[in-house]
Parts: structure tokens; C-alpha cells; sequence
């Protein structure tokens, strides 16, 4: 009888620290819809300070956040944006540009590594000579550590370049930087490098960061401004949301330093896998907390029944196809957590585990 999981779902399943609850509960709060809640004052100020940016604003979801952005930087619908084929904006956010925004997305091939040819970002912005016929070409996405590439991270040389070309073109562009945290550490770079090209960024607080709720927009103070409105739009407009806010400073304060750790579990994790015969990981990919596990050709295990086993004995992972397997690391996995993982994959390619045992 399982008594206790590995949650490797994602970096979301994170619970609320202690130190979390404590902030939660004696956070000073007031109305924020009114302008007047002082910690989320400190939270927007902290974050659009790290970034290098001038204010911040919470908002309830990085998907929102994301949107947030896209809609202040193409206000005229109609409008579009370049961004990856494979990116989050486009696949994982329900349409939500085009749908809420009339914001027509233009996707370029993403690399393995997360990134876009400059070449063909360029080639993908469309001819103001022909804006009869074409959308009109307002920003550009990227987005680091890019997930479905599996966690890569996009280099400050990279993002500087994809800058320059935005401001050669009058363009905007905007991080997704749901785990920007990540990438700066697994580079070694101050996150500030790592944005200082961008218009806009989108920082997750409840992913690798551990908050129960929450992301953070940063820009200008004319871009916040139109994005507070935009906010208020799509019902993003809350209260008391100090209570939240608190929660996202002590991750800010705790969390940051603990990626660096997330990040070794997961390689030792990777390695281990990548041993069992029947399964491979990428291992050149694995650059901070994601691991994508595909099964061999001929595997005696498929994807789905391997997915039932590891659930039935309490590792749970993400199902990605029928022949791959997602598992993000986070702060609450411990190097015990890591061992059992790797000894519930080799029984289960042993045939010692099965998804009917009691």
C-alpha cells in the first residue's frame, strides 16, 4: 500500500512552505482593484527591480500574464505576433491572443534548443508596403527556459540579437519567462542580462519558484499602466491580494537559491534513466528541471503502461504520447524522492512492478 507520492507532474504541485503560511497570514493587505495593497506593491517593485525593469504588475496566471502582454503590445486587432511553433503562448494557452485579441499568430520553427533562426524571424515580418494584404507585424515572443524543448535555455547573446532585430524593425518583444529563474541560474548569469533586450516579461512565481499562486508582468511604467486596464478586462482585478503577494516574496527570498539544487537532482535523475534498457533521454537537453523520457522502439512497456505502474506506486509523471514521459523537478523532491523514481522505473522494465499489483 503506497503511503506517500513522488509528485513529478510539474513544478506546480509545489505546497505552500511554512514560512509561505506565516507570510499569508500576517500579510498587510488592502484593496489592490484601488490601488492601495502595500504588498503587492513590494512584490511588482522587487520583481521589476531584479529584471532590471521600471514596475510590475500581479497577475493571477502566467497564461494571463502572457496575454496581458500580447494585447498591450498589438492594441490595433488585426495585429500580429511572431513566435514559435512550438512555443507555450501558442500551443498551451487556448488560442487566447487570437480568440480575446484578434492578435493573428505567425509561427517559425523552433529549434531543439528552444530557439528561432534569425533569419527567419526576419523573413517572417511582413512588408509595411503590402498592409493592405498582410496583418501588420507588431511584436515578437520568445520564451526561456523554453519547455517543450525541454527545459533549454536561451543565452543572453541570443536574446540581445532577437532584440536588436526587433528595434531594427519598430518591434516589441516580450519573454515568456515562466522559468527565467531557471535559465539565469543554469547559465550563470544575472536574470537582468538575460531580459535587457525585452519590452516585457512574464515571470511565473509557482513554478520552479514554489508560490502557491501567481506571476508577475514586468515593463515600462507606460506599459504597465495600459496593462493594469488590460488586467482589469479579463477579470484579473482582485483584492486582498497581498495574501498571494507574500507568498511570492519569501519564494523570491528562498526559492531562487534552491534551483541550482532542482537542477543537479534532475541530471543525476536523467542520467539514471537513461541507463534502463528500453528507455533514452536526451541528455545534452537536460539543462535545468524538465526531462522528457521517450521509449525505444520495441520497447516491452508502453508510454500509457509505464505512466499506470509509476501511478500505481506512487510516482506520478506526466503522460506527454504514447511513447514519452515529462517529469519536472522542483524544490520539494527530495534525493530519497530521486532514488525511489529511478528503482520504480528499473522494476517496472524488470517486470517486479505492475499497474494491477496490490
Amino acid at each position: 500500500m503506497v503511503t506517500t507520492t513522488v509528485d513529478l507532474r510539474s513544478d506546480t504541485v509545489t505546497k505552500p512552505t511554512e514560512s509561505m503560511r506565516a507570510a499569508m497570514a500576517n500579510a498587510e493587505v488592502d484593496d489592490d482593484v484601488l490601488g492601495s495593497d502595500p504588498t503587492a506593491f513590494r512584490l511588482e517593485a522587487e520583481v521589476a527591480k531584479k529584471m532590471g525593469k521600471e514596475a510590475g504588475l500581479f497577475v493571477p496566471s502566467g497564461t494571463m500574464g502572457n496575454l496581458i502582454c500580447v494585447l498591450v503590445h498589438c492594441e490595433i486587432r488585426g495585429s500580429e505576433v511572431i513566435l514559435g511553433d512550438n512555443s507555450h503562448i501558442h500551443i498551451y494557452e487556448n488560442g487566447g491572443i487570437a480568440t480575446l485579441g484578434g492578435v493573428h499568430p505567425r509561427t517559425v520553427k523552433n529549434n531543439d534548443d528552444g530557439t528561432m533562426d534569425i533569419e527567419l524571424i526576419e523573413a517572417s515580418i511582413r512588408n509595411p508596403n503590402w498592409e493592405l494584404l498582410y496583418p501588420t507585424t507588431r511584436l515578437i515572443c520568445l520564451e526561456n527556459t523554453h519547455a517543450n524543448s525541454g527545459g533549454r535555455c536561451l543565452s543572453v547573446e541570443y536574446t540581445d540579437k532577437v532584440g536588436e532585430l526587433a528595434k531594427k524593425h519598430g518591434l516589441k518583444l516580450h519573454i515568456d519567462g515562466a522559468r527565467i529563474f531557471n535559465a539565469a541560474t543554469a547559465l550563470g548569469v544575472d536574470v537582468k542580462l538575460l531580459v535587457q533586450a525585452a519590452d516585457s516579461v512574464l515571470v511565473c512565481l509557482s513554478k520552479g519558484l514554489g508560490a502557491p499562486v501567481g506571476s508577475v508582468i514586468v515593463g515600462s511604467e507606460g506599459f504597465i499602466t495600459k496593462a493594469r486596464r488590460v488586467r482589469k478586462a479579463l477579470g484579473g482585478g482582485m483584492r486582498q491580494i497581498g495574501i498571494l503577494c507574500a507568498a511570492g516574496l519569501v519564494a523570491l527570498q528562498e526559492n531562487v537559491g534552491k534551483l541550482k539544487e532542482d537542477h543537479k537532482k534532475t541530471k543525476v535523475l536523467a542520467g539514471e534513466l537513461n541507463q534502463i534498457n528500453g528507455l533514452r533521454v536526451n541528455i545534452a537537453s537536460v539543462e535545468t528541471n524538465i526531462i522528457f523520457i521517450d521509449m525505444v522502439e520495441g520497447s516491452k512497456i508502453t508510454g500509457e503502461k509505464l505512466f499506470k505502474i509509476l501511478k500505481k506506486h506512487g510516482v506520478l509523471v506526466m503522460l506527454v504520447t504514447s511513447s514519452r514521459i515529462r517529469i519536472i523537478m522542483h524544490n520539494q523532491i527530495s534525493d530519497d524522492d530521486v532514488k525511489r523514481t529511478v528503482s520504480c522505473f528499473q522494476q517496472a522494465f524488470a517486470g517486479v512492478l505492475d499497474e494491477h499489483d496490490n
